[in-house]
């Protein structure tokens, strides 16, 4: 990671932090979910660099970006991504997201362009109307309010409670990742999300669907359903 580069990307007004393992190779953008970093994708990064330039940029309220006092919406982290892919000069490359990145990510693909080589998206916030109004109503936001007043070193020990057999580097990315998560960003949780078929219909570049065995995100059904009605690959 020492030889990564970290630079800024303006677009619009908006500094988007990221973490680049460069090279002249095909690039790919990883994008990370609510409460994230560029830098949790680390791990992935050391396995794709030798083939892949990896761009892993922090979305606005996360990391080292900009936090303004509105716009965190799908739309708005949608400008963003398209804004670093400019302003990098990013030769069509993949894009990978995760939950809200996932949706992005999917968002992104749907405006078109001919700028993108494919996507992967894992486990997107394709919620239904009612499952984005729990979330919107949930304690999460509180929930990190009160991480916030933490130290890292709390809520590390908090998280290998939780799943101890998750990766202890994982965990310190995390940690410091959600540190470092403004409360604007929950903004994103305010529906409605974008309209997960419309979006989905407009994409016109080959995509990769991945989801858990028991994701609490997208469901088998919708999954199901997504590649039949869109043609997304399931895997």
């Amino acid at each position: 990671m020492t030889t990564w580069i970290s630079g800024v990307c303006e677009t619009k007004g908006i500094s988007i932090r990221y973490l680049r393992t460069g090279g002249a190779r095909p690039p790919v953008v990883l994008l990370h979910g609510l409460m994230g970093s560029g830098a949790c994708w680390t791990p992935l990064a050391r396995a794709l660099e030798g083939e892949f330039d990896v761009v892993m940029p922090a979305a606005r309220g996360h990391g080292g970006s900009s936090a303004p006092h509105h716009g965190y919406r799908y739309d708005d982290h949608a400008s963003d991504v398209v804004g670093l892919l400019r302003g990098l000069d990013l030769s069509r490359p993949v894009l990978l997201g995760h939950s809200m990145g996932g949706m992005t990510v999917a968002v992104v693909a749907s405006r078109g362009a001919g700028m993108l080589r494919g996507l992967v998206l894992v486990d997107p916030t394709f919620l239904s109307p009612e499952r984005q109004r729990e979330v919107r109503d949930s304690d999460v936001a509180e929930q990190h309010r009160q991480a916030l007043g933490l130290q890292k070193s709390d809520l590390v020990a908090q998280a290998r409670a939780r799943s101890p057999g998750r990766s202890p580097e994982i965990v310190e990315f995390q940690a410091e990742a959600r540190l470092k998560t403004r409360m604007g960003a929950f903004d994103v949780l305010t529906p409605p999300n974008p309209e997960v078929r419309g979006v989905v219909s407009a994409i016109d570049v080959p995509s990769l669907l991945v989801i858990g065995d028991s994701s609490p995100v997208v469901t088998l059904e919708m999954a199901t359903e997504l590649r039949r009605s869109c043609a997304v690959h399931l895997r």
